[in-house]
């Protein structure tokens, strides 16, 4: 592939005391993954240094930049965003943690506006240390979301071709209900269905939707979310021509496997998706923000302190998260490319 072809991957380090540096040093270890992609990483030299000596990493080291530009497309590059030595105690929460998770989380944001590189790969923060007079949301979905402006975005698990997103997100169980409405899961449901369209390729997308409670709440008996609210949103999904389904009990639809009927799954709120989501994709799934102007992916893990340090922790969600950074950007070109010229694909595919 040539160099200019390559996607430029801006990869935030996280917490420097939790297993980021190392997940993200094990996806970049293999070579392999260079073929696909040019890795920049905002960070320190020093830390991942440091990390590769307690991983007893003897046989990989970053390219060091001083910016983007200057990016090795044969190597996984990092841009020193300090110099100072910072002391690392790692598997503990401490605000060095969060501060220097976010020093490299905004200049990898600020790359990332400037066009420097194309996609963001997020490492794994701690929600709590991060916290600033710059920082105060609930995750990276919430900051990114602000930075670019997006008036609606979702928060989209994925993993080959089990989707779920979520109509609630970062809240707690005691606010869900007071926060469903019917423009809130129509909102949601819209933007879902123009990510499968224009960043997974899927044309008609299928999608399910979950109920808010216990048996789609037996006709009231266990709560009117489903009959006041779910059911008439799906009649109005439908008639405005979405191809939506349900609302469905959460236990019985993944259980018996009826998630692989459809192209994505909108649950209602975050660990009713998140939960069979884990279960189901081990350690291989992605988050990624849908309604950003920009690629957005993470890991769908956290810091794992009590892996940290120890050479446990597995790389392959990175990884995927990674790769599907990289899907997603060609199918947006590929989308944009169709969009801006339909007759010509119209008749590309007729000659095929």
């Amino acid at each position: 592939m040539e160099n200019e072809k390559r996607i430029k991957v801006g990869v935030s380090l996280g917490d420097i005391n939790g297993i980021g540096p190392e997940v993200i040093i094990k996806t970049f270890l293999d070579p392999r993954i260079l073929e696909i992609c040019t890795p920049i990483l905002f960070g320190s030299n020093k830390v991942t240094s440091a990390h590769r000596r307690i991983l007893e990493i003897n046989d990989f080291s970053f390219n060091p930049i001083t910016k983007p530009e200057e990016a090795n497309a044969k190597r996984a590059n990092i841009v020193n965003i300090w110099q100072e030595e910072v002391p690392l105690e790692i598997g503990k929460s401490t605000p060095n943690g969060g501060k220097y998770a976010l020093l490299s989380l905004e200049a990898a944001t600020k790359a990332l506006k400037n066009n420097q590189v194309d996609v963001l790969v997020t490492g794994p923060i701690n929600k709590d240390n991060i916290q600033s007079e710059t920082f105060k949301f609930s995750g990276h979905t919430e900051y990114l979301a602000q930075q670019f402006e997006a008036k609606e975005h979702l928060m989209f698990m994925v993993n080959g071709n089990l989707r779920v997103g979520l109509v609630t997100g970062h809240i707690a169980l005691n606010e869900v209900s007071k926060s469903i409405s019917p423009e809130k899961i129509i909102g949601k449901l819209k933007l879902m269905q123009q990510s499968l369209i224009k960043d997974f390729g899927i044309s008609k997308p299928k999608i399910a939707l979950l109920s808010a409670n216990p048996h789609a709440g037996d006709n009231g008996l266990l709560g009117n979310e489903e009959k006041d609210i779910i059911t008439p949103t799906v009649k109005q999904a439908i008639e405005s021509g979405m191809l939506v389904f349900g609302p469905y009990p959460a236990d019985g639809f993944f259980g018996s496997g009826n998630w692989k009927n459809f192209d994505a799954v909108l649950a209602m709120y975050h660990d009713q998706g998140l939960v069979p989501f884990k279960a189901l994709s081990f350690d291989s799934g992605v988050n990624f923000t849908a309604g950003l102007s920009v690629v957005r992916t993470s890991p769908d893990h956290g810091t794992a302190y009590d892996l940290a340090g120890k050479n446990k922790a597995s790389e392959n969600s990175f990884r995927e998260a990674v790769y599907l950074a990289c899907d997603i950007f060609r199918q947006r070109q590929e989308y944009k490319e169709i969009s801006s010229n339909p007759l010509k694909f119209s008749k590309l595919k007729r000659d095929y």
